[in-house]
């Protein structure tokens, strides 16, 4: 048996929970840009980049060497909140690059690594800055699986598994849920104003411009505004969740920004460190940042390597527009490719929904053509995967740092994996 086969001692000694090995069933070694390459040495292009946390790719050069210089240096690894030069740096470049160039004044957060501690953190204060307690959450939404976080995710799957009641959330429609035509947005203003409607003053509503493992469900600009109105009219903070959507992965750096709102508050994480070191990130407005010192901690909330790398990132890719023209025109060359691979195939009625470098390619007829499309892409080497309520979305997450000859021979290989397995 070839090492990259070998995974007994994965299926021995791993809890049944382990996910992503059954999709892709290998070993994998070593990994540059858009290249993962498993133990027996067959290469692999990546449409997945880590589900979102790579967008500028495996192994990024600029990140390996900042990493290599803070370790010989004998830089601080650890630091939980305190002070640290690292810590300072990014500060200084998120503030110059990130927050003043939009006008923003929201201060930093810096809560435990994952993105669902940030959702977390972000509930937690929304409700202590409100005094209030009702949360409103959108169908198909994914914000983490600790419990705050799982209480606003819809999925029946992941909420099955939290084994107590997931309480003080409320579920409505997102845009689009109710076909086209429908302003979803309308129920929630009338259960606001209605007395009778069972809706308490919400402390918040939290939603993502760009659903990810909802299934590429894409907020309109005029839903997203209107969402920002009624939400301000009432005192409602808005909480927008960029953890897989944002740091560029939809062509600007929050996908909210489409729409040209300010929310209360921003979860960031997955990318913002760029290199994959854990980091999460909540921003929030200085009215809404009423917490006592010490109120919402973290050992590893000061991941002082994943400081240096998130700098990095950010003077090289954010300090001019070079890099968004590049992820737009690669947008648009996905797009494009994604269109023709629906025309070419009527009869699977296939659908084409996304923005920036997150695409999915929906299969709606057919739910299980995505899953199959992607075993079928993983056996010509090509790493892809699946999102929405059914799996029904094959998802293309490329590093937003692809070639153009990388992404068409990806695109190549779906073409070819659908072929394959449509009359199956």
């Amino acid at each position: 048996m070839s090492d990259a086969a070998n995974l007994d001692v994965f299926t021995r000694r791993e809890s049944e929970v382990r996910g992503y090995v059954r999709a892709f069933p290998t070993v994998f070694d070593r990994a540059s840009g858009s290249t993962i390459v498993d133990a027996d040495g067959r290469e692999y292009l990546d449409f997945f980049a880590g589900a979102g946390v790579l967008n500028y790719g495996h192994n990024n050069p600029a990140f390996t060497e900042a990493l290599i210089a803070e370790l010989e240096r004998g830089g601080i690894m650890h630091g939980l909140d305190m002070a640290t030069s690292s810590k300072r740096a990014f500060i200084e470049a998120f503030e110059r690059l990130v927050l003043e160039p939009r006008g923003f004044d929201h201060k930093l957060q810096f809560t435990g690594p994952t993105g669902a501690n940030a959702v977390e953190a972000a509930l937690k204060v929304a409700r202590q800055a409100t005094g209030r307690q009702t949360v409103v959450a959108f169908t198909n939404a994914f914000h983490g699986l600790s419990l705050g976080a799982l209480a606003a995710t819809g999925n029946s799957h992941y909420r099955g598994a939290a084994g107590v009641g997931l309480d003080d959330v409320v579920r409505l429609p997102y845009d689009g849920y109710l076909g086209d035509g429908v302003d979803t947005l309308d129920l929630l203003e009338k259960m606001l104003d209605d007395p009778g409607s069972g809706l308490d003053l919400p402390a918040a509503v939290i939603v993502e411009a760009v659903q990810g493992e909802g299934g590429i469900n894409v907020a309109s600009v005029p839903w997203l505004q209107r969402l920002r109105a009624i939400t301000a009219e009432r005192g409602i903070l808005l909480i927008l969740d960029e953890i897989q959507a944002g740091v560029g992965r939809t062509g600007t750096f929050f996908a909210f920004e489409a729409a040209n709102i300010v929310p209360d508050l921003v979860t960031v994480s997955k990318s913002i460190s760029g290199s994959g070191l854990p980091m999460s990130l909540v921003l929030l407005r200085p009215e809404v940042d009423v917490w006592q010192p010490g109120a919402h901690t973290g050992t590893f909330r000061g991941n002082n390597l994943a400081f240096v790398t998130a700098r990095v990132a950010l003077e090289r890719y954010w300090a001019d527009d070079a890099f968004t023209s590049e992820v737009a025109r690669k947008s648009a060359l996905l797009r494009g490719e994604l269109d023709a691979i629906a025309a070419e195939h009527p009869e699977l009625e296939l659908r084409v929904r996304g923005r920036g470098l997150m695409y999915g390619l929906v299969c709606e007829l057919d739910r299980g053509l995505a899953g199959r499309i992607s075993k079928a892409a993983f056996a010509r080497g090509l790493v892809i995967e699946t999102s929405g309520a059914h799996d029904e979305v094959l998802k293309f997450l490329p590093a937003l740092t692809i070639s153009d000859e990388e992404l068409r021979r990806g695109l190549e290989i779906v073409r070819e994996s659908l072929a394959e397995v449509k009359g199956q």
